[in-house]
This record gives C-alpha cells, structure tokens and sequence, in this order.
C-alpha cells in the first residue's frame, strides 16, 4: 500500500480538524480537508469526522450534521470512516453506528485527561465533552473502555467500532495526545486505524 491517504469532514463549528489534519501529517498521511456540503469522492483510505460542537449543537449533537452532503455520502463499508466526540455523536445520529449519546451524568462538560484500556493496555487520552454518556441499543463491539466511569457511559464505552462496515466512534482525541509532552499515547491508536484500513 502507499501512502495513506485521508479526509476530514468539516462541519460549521468543528473545531478539532486543525488538529486531526497534524495528527495524519505526523503519521505521514497524506490529508485534505472535505466540506460539509461536498459530496465524498472515492479514493481516500479513511475519513474522519472530527470534534467540535457541528451547527453549535443545535437541536441535539450531531441532529443537524446529519443531513449534510458529506455524510449522507459516507463511502460506508468501503471506507474506514472514525467519528471523533461531535463525529461520535453524528454517526449515531445517522444511525450509521448503534446507540445514543446523551449528557453526562454530572450534566457537567467534561475536559481532562482519562486512562483508558485499549489493546490490552492502558493509555492516556484527552476527554471534552457535555454529552459523552454512550447509552447501548444494542450488542456491539468495544473499541475502547474508560478505566473508570467518567461520564455515565454502559459499561464505561469509550468508543464502539462496527468491523463488518469499518465504521469507529470514540469519545477520546487521539489527534490531541500525538506529539505532546507526556501525551503521546494517540499514536497507538492511530496506529491501529492503520491496520483497520
């Protein structure tokens, strides 16, 4: 395979593709950004769904993003599509992955850093999020778990991943711990969407 190749959905009111599109020129993808109202062309090896408050979370997270081109083109079961928190929120939203995510226990934004098990392992991520609570509608796949019960979520899910449609959505942002100092553990995973791709 050559160069992987990538593309960041933006949304009005994103506000993490800055930092997705450094993540992918660290791991030395080659990125572009994709407008909302654009139509998805083939081509690209995974496309991300970044975090940010889409359409200001009006009506609900996600509700409005939903409807947009982009979305509604999502290259599902070809692509590997990952919804990063508002991108989380989207994909469910359209029903493109199970579940519903409604506000956090507390009914406060949450904006720390949170252990989480991945792979086997326990890594280090960054949360920011009011409505982060994964609540299940059905069995499915854990992608990663919080070490402890942050937000509310069934079975402290961190994020979900739909194998058969090559379809991801975590709450964390890996894009924000890649090359920071005592941060770094977003390489890890980014590194398994490489395999997932």
């Amino acid at each position: 395979m050559g160069k992987i190749k990538a593309g960041i959905v933006v949304f009005l009111g994103t506000n993490c593709e800055k930092d997705t599109k450094l993540a992918c020129d660290f791991m030395g993808w080659e990125s572009e950004y994709i407008f909302q109202d654009e139509k998805i062309k083939n081509g690209y090896d995974i496309i991300f769904l970044p975090g940010g408050f889409s359409y200001g979370d009006y009506v609900s997270s996600g509700r409005l993003a939903k409807t947009t081109t982009a979305v509604k083109s999502l290259p599902v079961g070809k692509t590997l599509i990952t919804g990063i928190c508002n991108g989380f929120q989207i994909l469910c939203e359209a029903g493109i992955l199970p579940g519903v995510l409604t506000h956090n226990s507390s009914m406060k934004f949450i904006s720390k850093n949170v252990d989480l098990e991945f792979e086997g392992k326990i890594i280090k991520l960054p949360i920011a999020h009011h409505q982060g609570n994964y609540m299940k509608t059905q069995e499915t796949e854990i992608f990663m778990k919080y070490c402890e019960d942050i937000n509310g979520s069934d079975d402290k899910i961190a994020g979900i991943i739909d194998r058969k449609n090559k379809v991801i959505g975590l709450m964390p942002h890996p894009e924000r711990a890649i090359n920071t100092p005592g941060l770094n553990d977003g390489i890890t995973v980014l590194k398994e969407f490489e395999k997932l791709i």
